[in-house]
């Protein structure tokens, strides 16, 4: 049941953040989901955090905020998605009750960002997390979002592709009590990944409860081809890696699972020489990567489906390394203590960067325009910016 059935969401009090990065293949799209359909949405403050993109990223913001005036664009220096929410909050939540963050890499049911905001204020809970159901649109992309979802993918994560609300200690972001992101002090800004498993662990420290809310899913269209893939799960488990060592926390199985494998396949093949039969079990590893692509091939009746057994290898193998070579050399030195980040002073990019008639970026590189600056919202509310105009209707 509903904890307060009758909470009402003010449109006005509600802040969306994008994080971007080189997103110009999708960025439009998902604005336009996120803002068309839904009058009220006209009310509703969307922030594009980006960070440095060099490619149409930013122009294309632009192009719609021409249209959407409640659409802006904040630049974030620090690049990361973490510190790029945190840099949207400092400059516009003071006025918010919810926070949703977004993807652009990503797809979004109608009315997603109301509902999901609804449903955190009914819910009474300081923290809504939602499903992701992979989607796939070259061949391989496919294959990876048919077995991604999986046990064997995923480890059974309740929020990938689960089909079953109720409180959590972990799940995709969708919607957050400000007060209460503010009181945390928001992401790490130091994680460029697992950033939203470590607020969990914050949030659920502090007494703060989760809840996944199975009814609305998000599409996600996971990184193709294998080498982003491979990428993309080693910064995965790097991340996991440093939230277990920060909060000296015990992996669960699933996390522990590949990383056993990759020994057991590693260490068989370091006593074949002496005892030929431990490469039986390399031998079944790849027996069962070879059943998975063709039982996926099969079920979804689609040779595309015979990719599923090299992404299982690359998203094992590369959850494994990364994992390991994080846990490894801090278990083996002292740990430090690293100094409290100072609060983010956030940035607003009234346009894109300058760019020539062929579209490219005319700033100078990276290493010229000065180091990063840290970025994490400030432990107590941030001095309030600028009053902002509220957004005017579409004609």
């Amino acid at each position: 049941p509903l904890a307060r059935p009758d909470a009402a969401i003010d449109p006005r009090r509600v802040l969306v953040v994008i994080p971007t990065l080189n997103e110009e293949r999708h960025i439009e799209g998902v604005l336009a989901q996120l803002i068309d359909g839904d009058p009220r949405m006209r009310d509703v403050r969307i922030v594009v955090a980006d960070g440095g993109s060099r490619d149409a990223t930013c122009a294309r913001v632009a192009a719609v905020a021409a249209r959407a005036p409640n659409v802006v664009l904040l630049d974030n220096p620090d690049r990361l998605q973490s510190a790029a929410v945190n840099r949207a909050v400092a400059a516009y939540g003071g006025e918010a009750d919810v926070l949703v963050r977004c993807d652009a890499h990503a797809a979004y049911p109608a009315s997603y960002i109301l509902d999901v905001a609804q449903a955190l204020l009914q819910r009474d809970v300081d923290s809504l997390v939602v499903p992701m159901d992979a989607r796939g649109e070259g061949c391989f992309q496919r294959a990876v979002a048919w077995i991604v979802d999986t046990p064997l993918g995923a480890g059974g994560a309740a929020h990938r592709g689960g089909r079953h609300s109720g409180y959590v200690d972990h799940g995709h972001h969708a919607a957050f009590r400000v007060t209460r992101f503010r009181e945390l002090g928001g992401y790490d800004p130091s994680f460029s990944h697992n950033e939203a498993a470590e607020y969990d662990r914050r949030l659920a420290a502090s007494g703060g409860r989760i809840f996944l809310a199975a009814g609305r899913p998000k599409t996600y269209y996971p990184r193709a081809p294998s080498r982003a893939l491979w990428r993309q799960n080693r910064n995965y488990a790097r991340g996991r890696a440093r939230t277990t060592l920060k909060h000296a926390a015990k992996p669960a199985l699933r996390q522990m699972a590949p990383v056993a494998n990759l020994a057991l396949q590693l260490g068989a093949i370091a006593l074949a020489p002496l005892a030929p039969l431990t490469l039986l079990a390399p031998a079944a590893y790849l027996a069962i990567l070879a059943g998975v692509s063709i039982i996926t091939a099969a079920a979804r009746g689609s040779p595309c489906g015979l990719g599923a057994g090299p992404a299982l290898f690359a998203i094992h193998m590369a959850w494994a390394i990364g994992f390991v070579e994080t846990i490894a050399p801090a278990a083996l030195t002292p740990r430090r203590v690293r100094p409290a980040p100072q609060a983010a002073t956030p940035t607003q990019s009234a346009s894109c960067p300058p760019r020539g008639t062929d579209g490219k970026d005319r700033r100078a590189p990276r290493a010229s325009r000065g180091a990063p600056r840290p970025a994490a919202p400030a432990s107590s509310p941030p001095r309030k910016p600028a009053a902002l105009p509220r957004a005017a209707r579409p004609a």
